[in-house]
């Protein structure tokens, strides 16, 4: 156990030792072991997006196996996905690599501008595949967002009483939102304290842009010199926004970019103190070799290993 991984896991006083085991064995494994840092290999773009966007490009990944041993090759800290590939692999892959069931999900087969996802999982599914946490999607903002809020605070609560790790992914989508507003400095900030506030153990949220949606923040941010202009900044605002920096805060990869853009905005997320990526089309999309290469580059920047 290093000082680092101590002085996390003594930000989480309330848990029981089992939540502080199986996080430990999160931050303890792979390439960033021990350093604080994680990244995370996400695959629930098969249920998100559909098959053919998320694996044609690359169509080993139509394999669940591919995508655990892309993650176990590559030194990750853990893999997330939904019931499905968990199932698929959890036994030929026992003990490898730490799990995360993604127990809820949606599709893009109906639209709305208020989404919620579905429960397709269970605590009982995640302790049966021997998962370390689960994961769960909120959007605030989504009018249906109070259903949300109550359904991960009783996943929650399960999942600590039986010591998983619980990870929300806190995403602002709504009537009241705008496109820009769903990557706005306040909102990302906002939607990440919420997921703090709904008692997450690790807070996934997209990289913020410097748009300011509401009015009332603007006002805020404005008479408070709150810095937004580079990404480091803003990095800086969300992680301080939770919990002044006592909650883990990761943030996604997105949609498909080039290496060098890409590791660009890891560099300014390292900088800004961000605790690491949970990175899915970037490297699954590409062949294993370069998505290898990709994962080390970012792993390496997080622990600031000079390249």
């Amino acid at each position: 156990m290093t000082p680092r991984v101590r002085e996390i896991l003594s930000w989480y006083g309330a848990d029981n030792p089992g939540v502080l085991s199986n996080m430990a064995r999160v931050l303890n494994h792979g390439r960033l072991k021990g350093t604080g840092k994680l990244v995370i290999l996400p695959v629930d773009q098969g249920f998100e997006h559909g098959p053919a966007r998320s694996f044609a490009l690359n169509p080993d990944g139509y394999d669940p196996a591919y995508h655990i041993e892309l993650a176990i090759e590559s030194g990750c800290n853990a893999y997330a996905a939904p019931l499905g590939p968990i199932e698929a692999v959890a036994r030929d892959y026992a003990g490898e690599i730490p799990l995360i069931l993604k127990i809820n999900n949606s599709d893009t087969l109906w639209g709305s501008k208020s989404p919620i996802s579905a429960l397709t999982s269970s605590i009982d599914d995640a302790l049966r595949l021997g998962c370390q946490g689960i994961g769960f999607t909120i959007y605030p903002g989504s009018s249906d967002r109070k259903t949300m809020y109550e359904e991960i605070a009783h996943a929650s609560a399960q999942a600590k009483a039986a010591g998983l790790v619980v990870v929300i992914w806190s995403y602002a989508r709504g009537e009241q939102i705008s496109k820009d507003g769903e990557t706005a400095i306040d909102v990302i900030a906002y939607s990440a304290h919420i997921a703090a506030q709904l008692g997450a153990h690790f807070i996934k949220v997209k990289p913020p842009t410097s748009h300011i949606e509401q009015d009332a923040a603007r006002k805020v941010y404005e008479a408070q010199n709150i810095k937004v202009a580079t990404l480091a900044d803003r990095t800086r605002h969300v992680v301080q926004s939770c919990f002044n920096g006592k909650r883990v805060v990761i943030f996604s990869g997105g949609e498909a970019k080039g290496t060098d853009q890409l590791i660009a905005e890891v560099q300014q997320l390292a900088q800004g103190g961000a605790f690491g990526s949970i990175m899915g089309r970037n490297a699954f999309q590409r062949p294993k070799k370069e998505a290898i290469e990709l994962l080390h580059r970012v792993m390496d920047t997080f622990s600031g290993v000079p390249r």
